[in-house]
């Protein structure tokens, strides 16, 4: 999703500004969000969706309900801005995450770990990871059971983001980068585009490129339908790793 800048003015104060993002509903939260503060209303996700649309929302949603997190996102940003709570938001996102498949994979990694293309692992020279930041940005997990165990090295891991979560995670995982002595660009990181070039995309690709064979691979990923685009174009030599459901 395409972002555009929004200055916030609040009783002629300049306050910041704000990135929108380009979703149908986003311009109407920013201004109805806005308001509300500067009218000492109540603040909460009913500034952002109905209370039906939040009942549809308890529900596996089609496309992972990317523009409603982006919403969300959105309102968060705002909510640091003018220093208002959002904790209502950020309890709605993680939920919407858990539902649709999207959380964070911040804990047991190694049990989650599977093997999808093969019975058993074949021999493998190197191992390679490709990461989705945006969706396992537990940076130490990450380190602790993938990357340190398996000996990955910098140059063999591809790291992605998508513009939204790059602006608005980016200070938060370098930081947590920091500990290992590491920034986003101490591997190959991806800032993705928009529309249909989004981080999962973006990996699969880069996969691709890289023609590899007799080699670990693990992909960092929830989506279904991208598990199997992984296997299709895997080579018969290589041992291909995702995590799956506990």
């Amino acid at each position: 999703m395409s972002l555009n800048k929004q200055k916030v003015t609040i009783e002629y104060k300049y306050r910041g500004s704000i990135l929108l993002p380009d979703t149908k509903d986003a311009k109407d939260i920013f201004f109805r969000t806005k308001q509300a503060y500067a009218n000492h209303k109540k603040m909460g996700i009913h500034l952002i969706f109905s209370k039906s649309k939040l009942a549809r929302l308890q529900k596996y949603q089609k496309g992972s309900a990317q523009e409603e997190l982006a919403n969300i996102n959105l309102y968060i940003a705002l909510g640091k801005l003018l220093d208002f709570s959002t904790v209502d938001a950020q309890k709605l996102k993680t939920k919407i995450e858990l539902i649709n498949d999207t959380a964070h994979a911040g804990f047991n990694i190694t049990k989650r770990l599977q093997l999808i293309n093969k019975k058993k692992p074949s021999e493998a020279k190197q191992s390679y990871l490709f990461w989705d930041i945006e969706n396992f940005s537990s940076v130490a997990s990450i380190f602790h059971d993938v990357i340190e165990p398996y000996t990955i090295s910098d140059e063999n891991i591809t790291l992605a983001a998508n513009p939204d979560s790059l602006y608005l995670k980016r200070a938060e995982w370098e930081a947590n980068l920091y500990d290992y002595q590491k920034t986003l660009n101490s591997f190959n990181f991806i800032k993705c585009g928009h529309g249909k070039d989004v981080a999962d995309d973006i990996l699969l690709q880069e996969m691709k490129r890289q023609k590899l064979q007799k080699a670990n691979i693990f992909i960092l990923t929830f989506d279904r339908e991208l598990k199997e685009r992984f296997i299709k174009e895997t080579h018969p030599s290589n041992n291909l790793f995702i995590l799956g459901r506990q």
